[in-house]
């Protein structure tokens, strides 16, 4: 971040004012990606979330076996889990954060799309959503510094990331937040930023969509 900030025009004002705009701009960039979590809305949506979905779903159901070897590999030290999902319905990403909370593997940060009104943003942020910054230089310059170093952090702290390959409703292809997301996952793995990553796929049905 340092490299990209120092490589771009500082501006009037000499180096703290230049140091002081910087920092600035970044913790603005990561605003967007991030907000600090919020244990009491945490606690209102565990006890919510379960209300909510006897009343969408007849039940829900997990693949035992496979939640098994999930739990097994969260324990595996020092390496993180990636959650590679399909995408069906909007409802993906919350149910998905109260499985893995539910079960033991930890609140994951799920990377929403960014097609979401400002209040409802501020809300998933607060649950653990990450959103891509609202900068047209993501893959370049300070934007996308900000936001390898902050995938880097999320990965070496072991928290589950959770990444949608797809849109809802879309055709079978890798959608552009997604390959945002994937290239820093693979660049912090290319940079030695954690030792190696565990990748889960995961695949997520709906009799009838919500």
């Amino acid at each position: 971040v340092q490299d990209a900030a120092s490589g771009q025009d500082p501006g009037p004002g000499g180096d703290k004012g230049s140091q002081r705009r910087w920092k600035e701009k970044i913790l603005q960039i990561l605003g967007e990606i991030q907000a600090p979590l919020s244990s009491l809305l945490l606690r209102l949506c565990h006890w919510l979330l379960p209300k909510l979905l006897t009343r969408l779903f007849l039940s829900v159901q997990l693949h035992q076996g496979q939640l098994e070897m999930v739990l097994r590999a969260a324990r595996t030290p020092e390496v993180p889990l990636v959650f590679l999902c399909s995408h069906q319905s909007q409802v993906d990403g919350p149910l998905l954060s109260f499985i893995l909370l539910s079960q033991g593997v930890g609140l994951p940060r799920v990377a929403v799309s960014a097609w979401t009104s400002p209040r409802l943003r501020s809300l998933l942020q607060r649950l653990g959503g990450i959103f891509l910054p609202s900068w047209s230089e993501l893959d370049e310059g300070l934007p996308g510094a900000v936001l390898d170093a902050y995938v880097q952090e999320v990965l070496r702290s072991r928290q589950p990331l959770v990444l949608f390959l797809e849109e809802p409703s879309a055709s079978l292809r890798l959608a552009d937040p997604a390959r945002h997301w994937l290239l820093r996952v693979l660049r912090a793995l290319r940079d030695g930023a954690v030792p190696d990553i565990l990748i889960v796929p995961v695949g997520i049905a709906y009799d009838v969509a919500p």
